[in-house]
């Protein structure tokens, strides 16, 4: 059975009821650990578990001092392109935005790698828009290859692939695959999706398992948040992890919950999500799953990140361009994804971890070492 036959297997109907009538015991017993870890999540995410926020936060930094000391990962996004075949209405890489589209070519990419390692960091996330054409298995093979001795960490987050050029990349260098389902309401993905591959839910929806099945090191899911229930998108994005790793066990995990930006377009969220409820989702994940990733982006601000952290975070870009070149390329160029928030410099992230007695770990193995 897929995930995908999994999850159109379930009354979510139903689902929706039992996560919003859950009562202030129901989420007390979560607290404490009582009950079936999905059943657990479900009470945390509900509208009652809001008046239980402080004494989530408490729980979430507990568990996460124990699971993790007082470390966080750095890690920066390096965009290879911005061409995408793909009309998805909240993305400023949409194939019909008038932007003018890059596509790194080997020299650029060393060029953007360089400063990336003048600025510390180890761990480099490749982003691309899917274009198979300009950008597919081989261009990404070409580029893990060329970074792989001078990176000790390099993760993908492109279009889904089949197994066999997961295993491919694998054997090249690759670290982790992120692909965020976006959303799991598969309605509402369909009118979000309007041309290209990126309208096959299920294909993408079972590109984690086909990563798994390559003996991919880390697998990433995530939801973007603003586009419809986060409550429920959540609660379905659960249900994936623990299929996934029930049938990956040897892979790690990471959750991602990026909140709509500001991109060409114009995109408006639907379904906007405030501070408090970010709050709560990310507690919410770290009670249902302890030894869990969990990584926030510069989408966030620089205080809002700078509270966060204790709670439950684990991984952080710092200084992030959203743009193919914009490191040291053409830095200045108007060909982002979407706007970030928290522009300071690495060393003032540093800085700032360190004043709250945190360690910056730029990698925390080396795949040529084992």
């Amino acid at each position: 059975m897929s995930f995908a036959d999994h999850l159109n297997g379930i009354d979510w109907n139903a689902e929706r009821l039992s996560l919003y009538s859950q009562s202030a015991a129901d989420v007390e017993r979560a607290l404490v650990g009582n009950g079936e870890p999905l059943a657990r999540f479900k009470a945390l995410l509900s509208p009652a578990a809001d008046a239980h926020l402080e004494a989530m936060a408490q729980r979430s930094r507990t568990l996460t001092l124990q699971r993790f000391g007082r470390v966080q990962q750095l890690f920066a996004p390096l965009y290879l392109s911005n061409a995408c075949a793909n009309e998805c209405l909240y993305c400023g890489f949409s194939m019909s935005n008038p932007i003018r589209r890059k596509v790194l070519k080997p020299d650029e990419i060393r060029t953007e790698a360089a400063a990336l390692r003048e600025r510390g960091f180890q761990h480099v996330l490749l982003v691309a828009g899917e274009a198979p054409k300009v950008a597919g298995v081989d261009y990404y093979y070409q580029a893990l290859s060329a970074l792989l001795p001078d990176f000790s960490q390099l993760s993908l987050e492109v279009q889904p692939l089949n197994t066999d050029d997961y295993q491919r990349l694998r054997d090249a260098g690759l670290h982790a695959v992120l692909v965020y389902q976006e959303t799991y309401d598969a309605a509402c993905y369909q009118q979000l999706h309007t041309r290209g591959q990126k309208q096959d839910f299920a294909y993408r929806l079972d590109a984690l398992d086909r990563a798994g099945k390559a003996g991919v090191h880390k697998l990433g899911l995530g939801v973007l948040l603003g586009l419809t229930d986060w409550r429920l998108d959540s609660l379905k994005c659960a249900h994936h992890l623990q299929w996934l790793s029930r049938r990956h066990w040897r892979s790690r995990f990471s959750v991602s919950f990026p909140r709509l930006r500001p991109a060409e377009g114009g995109f408006s969220a639907p379904a906007p999500v405030n501070d408090r409820q970010l709050v709560q989702l990310l507690c919410a994940w770290r009670l249902f799953a302890p030894d869990l990733e969990l990584t926030l982006s510069t989408r966030e601000s620089p205080a809002l990140r700078d509270r966060l952290m204790s709670l439950g975070v684990t991984s952080l870009s710092a200084a992030s361009s959203t743009r193919p070149g914009g490191y040291a390329v053409e830095p200045g160029g108007a060909l982002e994804q979407f706007s970030t928030d928290d522009q300071r410099p690495v060393a003032e992230v540093v800085q700032s971890l360190r004043n709250q007695h945190y360690q910056p770990v730029w990698s925390d193995w080396h795949p040529r070492l084992g």
